[in-house]
């Protein structure tokens, strides 16, 4: 069995290497300026959302029916179900379109089919007799571009019949022009600390030597809960829907080089 020896680092080749680092660690130490002005800068912007996003549902249910082992959903009911919940879809739609919606605007999900299991009513001094039945559900997303449409477009589901109105989720239209607003005042905002504290310390800034980024703006679109019953009650009333404010946070580190005097 052979043994591979290493050979220690010679005094000549180590001292080669101090030599050709020495002038690396100068030039480094040259590139960072000894004295230089670290500003901090949050900001918060507010917007106002343009579109929104209505999120319903459809549902249909076959007869209740005795739980036991063996309980198999009857094909024949749930063909019925499903034909019954495929009618009220296409009824929504139509609509929709009637209230001038767009086709593409709608978004109709994928069948959702379900068991449910409830109580029987009690028969004398006997325990209730468990019952299941099967729920069909189909859930709709309707896209609003104008706020303006809004009320109308719920009065329509409403007409429509919908068993869920889930809410209404409001967004931007142009989230990337929002979220560069809110990192420049975020960097204007430090600009105008640091000439602050050079004004007030006599000092002159220099160019900037560096940038970071500690929070970048994210948009989360507002989500506002409503339910069917609420939106038939206010049907016809003309409600004001009021879509509020996005906040957007940004925050930046900025280092400016303190000049030298002259």
């Amino acid at each position: 069995m052979s043994l591979v020896r290493r050979r220690p680092l010679l005094p000549g080749a180590l001292l080669s290497a101090l030599l050709l680092a020495t002038p690396m660690l100068a030039a480094a130490q040259q590139d960072t300026p000894r004295n230089r002005l670290d500003v901090q800068a949050q900001t918060e912007l507010q917007v106002v959302p343009d579109e929104a996003t209505l999120s319903a549902r459809l549902w249909e249910r076959t007869p209740a029916i005795a739980q036991r082992e063996d309980t198999r959903t009857d094909p024949e009911a749930l063909a019925k179900a499903r034909q019954r919940l495929e009618e009220r879809a296409a009824t929504l739609i139509q609509t929709l379109e009637d209230a001038g919606l767009e086709r593409d605007a709608i978004s109709a999900g994928s069948l959702r089919v379900q068991p449910e299991s409830l109580q029987g009513k009690r028969d004398g001094e006997s325990e209730p007799t468990p019952l299941v039945r099967t729920r069909l559900e189909r859930p709709f997303q309707i896209e609003i571009a104008d706020l303006d449409d809004l009320p109308m477009m719920l009065d329509a589901l409403t007409e429509a019949g919908v068993n869920a109105l889930d809410g209404v989720t409001y967004d931007l239209s142009d989230r990337e022009q929002a979220t560069d607003e809110a990192l420049t005042k975020a960097l204007e905002k430090a600009r105008h600390k640091a000439e602050l504290m050079a004004r007030t310390l006599g000092v002159t800034l220099g160019p900037v030597v560096n940038v970071s980024e500690n929070r970048s703006p994210v948009f989360q679109p507002r989500m506002m809960a409503m339910s069917a019953d609420a939106a038939r009650e206010s049907a016809g009333s003309s409600p004001e829907y009021r879509p509020g404010t996005i906040t957007l946070d940004a925050m930046v580190n900025v280092s400016w080089e303190i000049a030298s005097e002259q």
